[in-house]
């Protein structure tokens, strides 16, 4: 195993696992991408392939590996208990460190209820004995055009607060950097927030006045957005965690702005308005 990448990537198939392995490629330091399915992962200079998924013996995936990037899993009734037996292989394996894609202001507390999946998943690190670092970024800009319904209305129970979305993009630069220097940045929690705090008024309109497209902010009772959602057929949790969304952001524990993108990076943080722009 001597030949082995030190570094391993989870997520590479998708989007912020996708372009922090391009990033590391790019860099030209080898790298083992840990994916469900390898016909879907991306040929990368310096990579090899491993097949694995939370909630399966990664014993054989982490074999060798000193740096783990780890994606928090697809949501799921489950995620905490994969996330734990994960963690548990990847100490057992021998790695050193995990960089950890975690959520702003995560807590046992959390509105946003997804939050309190991470906050579980980061004291699984701390009780594993891991070196870590945390990636607490706050909700995904690039998801917030996705909200928006046919009719082109955003819908939730936000009220009037705020919204300090981060771009993936830079997301996946600061994982970057953290995984090429990671040894700097051990024992760190960083705060990943886009450049201003935004009402969900405000996304409208700056979505309508850089696309085009008609959108505005329709907000809704608790009742007005369980309803709205009940058509989709999830299950009870998953509907819990879209609505804890928006009273999570009413509650204004999604409107922190802080620096530590461009800290860690040397690049402020992308805007919707230039995410946006074509």
């Amino acid at each position: 195993m001597t030949d082995a990448p030190a570094l391993a990537v989870t997520g590479a198939t998708g989007k912020v696992g996708g372009l922090v392995a391009r990033a590391v490629a790019a860099a030209g330091v080898p790298q083992r991408l840990l994916v469900r399915d390898p016909r879907r992962a991306p040929d990368l200079p310096g990579a090899e392939v491993r097949q694995v998924a939370y909630g399966q013996d990664a014993m054989h995936a982490l074999e060798g590996v000193e740096v783990l990037f780890m994606v928090s899993g697809a949501e799921s009734a489950d995620r905490v208990a994969e996330h734990r037996a994960f963690i548990d292989d990847a100490a057992e394996a021998g790695v050193d460190h995990v960089v950890y894609t975690s959520f702003l202001g995560a807590s046992p507390t959390s509105t946003f209820l997804l939050g309190r999946d991470h906050a579980a998943t980061e004291e699984h690190l701390r009780r594993a004995g891991l070196r870590h670092t945390l990636l607490r970024d706050n909700l995904y800009l690039d998801v917030l055009p996705e909200f928006v319904g046919p009719d082109g209305a955003l819908r939730g129970p936000a009220g009037d607060g705020r919204l300090g979305a981060v771009a993936r993009a830079d997301v996946a630069r600061v994982a970057t950097t953290v995984l090429l220097d990671p040894r700097r940045h051990a024992g760190r929690t960083y705060d990943l927030t886009g450049p201003e705090a935004l009402s969900l008024d405000e996304v409208a309109a700056t979505i309508t006045e850089v696309t085009g497209r008609e959108v505005r902010y329709v907000p809704e009772t608790l009742a007005e957005a369980y309803a709205s959602r009940s058509s989709y057929g999830a299950p009870d949790w998953q509907v819990d965690a879209w609505v804890s969304t928006y009273t999570a952001i009413a509650a204004g524990e999604m409107a922190a702005v802080t620096d530590h993108v461009e800290r860690v990076t040397g690049q402020p943080p992308l805007s919707l308005r230039a995410l946006l722009r074509p």
